[in-house]
């Protein structure tokens, strides 16, 4: 133990107080010697305190102790954890009692599973949660080493199988290194499955169309087996092949053609019974397949798209026909074209999700959107507020442009408890949007139905949408399904209703429990003007009944086998009950914005005898106009695609002039062109690599004009987005960092822009994220590897058969400080006021000295009590001198003969004679005696003394100072001392001297 100083030069002040203190001694007190004393004595220590706290005091402890923390790897390439577990455990049980050991487990990232604690492990087991995907072990001896203390002998403990594929091992030990921190090492051996893994799977990165290429899967295996190997392209198997690894390296080369246009995914999968570890059976590549442009045409109706592929393969574009469910699912299958064409489709037969597909396709990988009209198109189809109406450049919706009569319309919704979850949110929103639709003219009733009938919302004209909208949102699901009451209600309100067009939506997915007579119903409702239609939600919905309800009210019936087609339906229905959107007069089209089409049209324009009535958005460009005005044909920029828009037909019933028209085929190939991607001369280049956990990509563009940023979207294969920008990393180049991607394809659009924002071109690509590293098989032995991060450190390889190494070899001492300088503070400040009392306040000191000193002599008492026998004793003795003494004196204190003490032989002659006095002797007669110097205290006497210090301290104390100073004189076996006269009065003078100096002590 010691003390240390952060600052040791400040205790050279030390030498002024010094100075100070010898000046001030030297100096007589001015308020009595007690009080200047203690007054001195309290300034010093404060000043010293002061200067301690100042120079940074510290007290130095010796530290015998170790601390230790096992860092284990839990990544998936570690065996099982119990066979680690418990060798923790046991090499723990081999620590003193005082060393203390913690537990963090690593993967990816590290958490502490147990603090550094004194208590063994023996109820330990692993309860943190930690990314096992991948093995970082460094960030696990980060962590250990900044929880470690620096006084204790600090050790880290690795317990790692050396397959690291994330951060830097050997840098962090260096780091520890440097710290003093030893770095033991058990290497853990894998579990040793039999394992046969995909390494790589690789592709040209751009190929031709028609161009046969090779594909090349590069295997590894533990074991020589024999299995199946699968390719894919886009999720269509392009082959099938039996193959044999032998134990090692292996690979295969697969013949492909490259069929069709467009980026292309490509997946390798191995089939292998004695395989046991199957996150490692896939692989992936990616590649970009150029020609000529590809054109996918969606058509409503079989058969109705004979003109557009006229179109196209004038202008030598290839097409693929499909209908509405036949839409793709993956983002990638829709990358593969250049633009899409929906032919008269109506929005009931196409599920929100491809339509989100379709609308990020366009906004995000510059495929273009051309909608043709007809009755199932644009709003006749139900497309209000879809994602399809978002990428078109006309809105569904008719602005108050044209006088419709007023319409009334009650919703019939089915809200019993199989309509749970997704099927009332998607009924009720069918609702809202359909109150969207309407106007404040219109009428609307809202009638819920489970096994009795509620009124959400009557009949009445809608002044305040929002209040209904709240309403159609408080419907919910509960009690069974009865149709018929809720249906007749529903005509019963409506009849009461005056409105030009009456009609009611029935919705429902189960079977009516009751029953009525539905024909009756329906004859009733068309007596009175009014129609139904019909929607059927899933396979257990009464299809028949429903069906035949339709037919019977003279309304529509629909099938909704995916429920989010539910709000189109409801959209559709109340648009076709207005019948205004279809504009059935002839007219020729009058130019408009659209300067470049403009020489499309420099023959003439040919007539149209029909289309539906749309909005033109604000940033819409309008190329042909009705004389409503209406758009006939719109465009715009959405995102990096193209949309169009043509609201009449392509089939001939609505523009005959226009598919008869000799440049037709020209002009609608060059409308659709016009939404193909746009490409800059500019390449723009993207590379991505993946390292451990992380994926860079690296932006590269040769624009003519400096780009200042790169925006780049990423989709992945569940279709979830993300968008990020880049980092400059030098001229023309960017780069930016993606951490824990799920392993498969993700394709990416990167946009170039200038300092203002302008873009420079763009550019569609993909890459590849393979499956995690701990999966990957290896041979190489790590062992030799961990010894020198271990010797790195001073440390060892440690071995599962020997726990108790960890805590063997002599303890580093260190030391542990106790920071001083509050301690000192707080002492100087409770010190501050006692100076300030000692030296102001004018208090008995004097008198309080005494007062001390008679309580410590009552403490004194009672330690060692006075009533003991050698005590007694002596109190006897002192009792029997003071006798003899007042014998000898007399009762005035004077000798009992008047004069001198007898000298020679006569004074040892003298006590005899001093123990009777004569009668009439000057002591008798009471005069003064002689002044006589004490007697010498005799050896028998000092022997007493000695024995009984406390005793005769005790009886002298008890005694005046006269009768101390008498019993003295009055010793006559004393001895005279050397230099005494024979009289007796030689130390005459120094007798009184004692005696008036006591008679001013009692006095005082």
């Amino acid at each position: 133990m010691g003390i240390r100083f952060d600052y040791p030069w400040l205790l050279l002040l030390v030498l002024p107080l010094l100075y100070f203190f010898f000046q001030t001694v030297r100096t007589p007190f001015q308020r009595g010697k007690l009080r200047g004393t203690l007054s001195l004595t309290l300034r010093v220590l404060i000043i010293l305190a002061l200067i301690g706290a100042a120079a940074g005091a510290e007290m130095v402890l010796p530290v015998k102790e170790r601390s230790v923390f096992y860092v284990t790897d839990r990544s998936e390439s570690m065996p099982r954890a119990k066979a680690y577990e418990d060798w923790v455990r046991r090499s723990a049980e081999a620590k003193a009692p005082r060393d203390q050991v913690g537990v963090i487990a690593s993967g990816l990232d590290s958490a502490v599973d147990r603090t550094l604690q004194p208590e063994p492990l023996d109820a330990w087991t692993f309860a943190s949660q930690v990314n096992r995907m991948f093995s970082n072990p460094g960030s696990g001896l980060q962590l250990a080493g900044g929880l470690l203390p620096t006084e204790a002998d600090s050790r880290i403990v690795l317990i790692t199988d050396g397959q690291e594929n994330a951060g830097d091992l050997a840098r962090q030990a260096a780091f520890l290194k440097d710290r003093g921190i030893r770095l033991d090492v058990l290497p853990v051996l894998g579990s040793g499955k039999p394992d046969v893994a995909v390494d790589s799977v690789k592709v040209p990165a751009t190929l031709y169309q028609a161009e046969k290429y090779t594909l090349e899967v590069a295997l590894t295996s533990t074991l020589a087996a024999d299995g199946e190997l699968r390719v894919y392209e886009d999720n269509r198997e392009i082959s099938r092949t039996s193959v044999r690894v032998e134990k090692g390296a292996n690979r295969f080369a697969i013949q492909a053609l490259a069929a069709s246009t467009g980026l292309h995914r490509y997946r390798a999968e191995i089939y292998f019974g004695e395989d046991e570890v199957s996150a490692n059976n896939s692989g992936y590549a990616f590649s970009r397949v150029n020609g000529p442009p590809q054109v996918l045409i969606v058509e409503g109706t079989p058969g109705t798209s004979a003109n557009l592929t006229s179109v196209l393969n004038s202008g030598l574009i290839g097409q693929n026909v499909i209908a509405p469910e036949e839409l793709f699912r993956e983002l990638a299958d829709y990358a593969a074209y250049d633009s899409l064409i929906l032919n008269n489709v109506s929005a009931t037969r196409i599920p929100e999700s491809k339509m989100k597909l379709i609308e990020q396709a366009v906004r995000d990988y510059g495929m273009g959107l051309v909608m043709t009209g007809g009755e199932e198109s644009f709003g006749m189809g139900g497309y209000f507020k879809t994602p399809i109406e978002q990428a078109l450049p006309v809105k569904m919706e008719l602005e108050g442009k044209r006088e419709i009569p007023p319409l009334a319309i009650i919703l019939v919704i089915d809200r019993s408890g199989s309509m749970s979850g997704d099927k009332i949110e998607l009924a009720k929103e069918a609702a809202m949007r359909t109150v969207e639709l309407l106007r404040e003219k219109d009428t609307l009733g809202v009638l819920a139905f489970d096994s009795s009938k509620w009124w959400v919302v009557e009949p009445t004209p809608l002044t305040d949408k929002e209040d209904v909208l709240d309403r159609i949102g408080s419907i919910q699901p509960e009690g069974g399904t009865d149709i018929y009451p809720a249906a007749a209600e529903a005509v019963s309100k409506l009849s009461d209703v005056s409105a030009a067009r009456k009609h009611i939506i029935l919705l429902t997915d189960g079977q009516s429990a009751g029953g009525g007579s539905y024909e009756a119903l329906a004859q009733q409702m068309i007596e009175k003007g009014m129609t139904m239609s019909t929607v059927a939600v899933g396979n257990d919905a009464d299809q028949q009944l429903l069906k035949r309800l339709a037919e019977l009210a003279q309304g529509r019936y629909y099938f909704s086998s995916d429920q989010s087609t539910i709000p189109t339906i409801f959209s559709r229905e109340t648009v076709l009950l207005s019948r205004s959107y279809i504009v059935d007069k002839p007219f020729t089209p009058a130019l408009g914005q659209a300067s470049d089409w403009n020489r499309l049209f420099q023959g003439g324009v040919p007539n149209v005898n029909a289309y539906v009535a749309t909005t033109a958005k604000d940033l819409a460009e309008v190329s042909l106009l009705s004389p409503e005005p209406d758009p006939l044909l719109a465009r715009w920029q959405y995102g990096s695609g193209r949309t169009v828009a043509w609201t009449s037909d392509v089939t001939g019933k609505w523009a005959p002039d226009w598919t008869g028209w000799t440049q037709f085929s020209d002009t609608f190939s060059q409308i659709i062109k016009w939404t193909f991607p746009q490409f800059d001369a500019s390449p723009i280049e993207m590379e991505a690599s993946t390292t451990g956990a992380k994926t860079e990509l690296s932006v590269s563009s040769q624009a003519g004009e400096p780009a200042a940023g790169a925006a780049i979207t990423i989709t992945g294969d569940d279709q979830s987005e993300r968008k990020l920008t880049a980092s400059p990393s030098a001229p023309g180049q960017f780069q930016t960092e993606l951490s824990a991607l799920t392993p498969g394809t993700y394709l990416t659009r990167v946009e170039m822009t200038d300092a203002a924002g302008n873009s420079l071109g763009s550019s569609s690509t993909g890459f590849v994220v393979p499956y995690s590293p701990e999966y990957k098989i290896t041979v190489a032995d790590p062992t030799e590897k961990l010894k020198a991060i271990a010797e790195m450190t001073g440390g060892k390889l440690l071995s599962l058969d020997h726990p108790e190494e960890v805590f063997r070899g002599p303890i580093r001492a260190g030391e542990r400080s106790r920071d001083l300088r509050l301690a000192l503070t707080i002492l100087a400040l409770l010190l501050w006021p006692l100076d300030i009392a000692v030296r102001r306040l004018a208090l008995p000191w004097r008198e309080l000295a005494a007062a001390l000193g008679r309580l410590r002599l009552r403490s004194a008492r009672q330690a060692q009590p006075a009533a003991t026998a050698a005590g007694s004793a002596a109190m006897e003795r002192l009792k029997r001198r003071q006798e003899q003494t007042r014998a000898f004196y007399g009762a005035d204190g004077s000798p009992g003969g008047g004069s001198a003490a007898p000298s020679g032989p006569a004074a040892q002659q003298a006590p005899a004679s001093r123990e009777q006095p004569a009668a009439g002797t000057p002591a008798a007669a009471g005069k003064p005696a002689a002044p006589t110097s004490p007697p010498a205290a005799s050896p028998a006497a000092d022997r007493r003394s000695a024995a009984h210090p406390a005793a005769e301290t005790s009886s002298a104390a008890a005694k005046s100072p006269l009768t101390q100073a008498t019993e003295t004189a009055a010793k006559p076996s004393d001895p005279p001392q050397k230099g005494d006269s024979g009289g007796g009065t030689g130390d005459g003078g120094d007798a009184m001297s004692r005696l008036l100096a006591a008679k001013n002590r009692r006095k005082g």
